[in-house]
């Protein structure tokens, strides 16, 4: 059975490439937002942004951050990743930079977002991984992560659950 995750990504540039990831049928969790859903939520401002975010994390057990070239620093990825580790919620992190996006462009590997935060004085990269498929070629880094993004998630509760 496909485990509940919350799905955390930089929405324009890889909104393509994480549904490719989430129709895989591997997970469920948050349901795909259209743009025009997602402008509208963002169009509410800060707190419609927030309630989102909660009530889609609200009942998962882990939140996969799809991580694109620009994913690191931006401020709602902060606040996923934050708001998950407090919650007690496992994390993990899977490169899509090499997944083609709908116009068939792959872009640049972006610097791990776990980077930026740190848990008893140590970075949290530390402790949450951050899988790159070691593979340039879409079709390849798409079974890969297809092959092994079950694995990765029941390894990432698992850490939580020793951290």
């Amino acid at each position: 059975m496909a485990r509940k995750v919350f799905t955390s990504f930089h929405y324009v540039p890889d909104n393509w490439r994480a549904n490719q990831v989430r129709n895989m049928g591997k997970i469920e969790g948050n349901s795909i937002v259209t743009s025009n859903k997602w402008e509208e939520v963002t169009n509410g401002g800060n707190s419609a942004i927030e309630k989102w975010i909660n009530d889609n994390m609200y009942g998962k057990s882990c939140i996969v951050v799809f991580v694109g070239e620009n994913t690191a620093g931006r401020k709602w990825i902060k606040h996923e990743i934050k708001k998950a580790w407090e919650d007690g919620k496992a994390l993990v992190g899977i490169h899509i930079h090499n997944l083609k996006d709908k116009d068939g462009n792959q872009s640049n590997k972006g610097r791990n977002p776990f980077e930026d935060f740190n848990v008893n004085g140590k970075s949290l990269s530390s402790i949450v991984k951050c899988y790159n498929p070691p593979y340039s070629t879409s079709t390849n880094v798409y079974s890969h992560i297809e092959d092994n993004i079950e694995d990765w998630i029941e390894e990432a509760i698992e850490i939580r659950a020793n951290n």
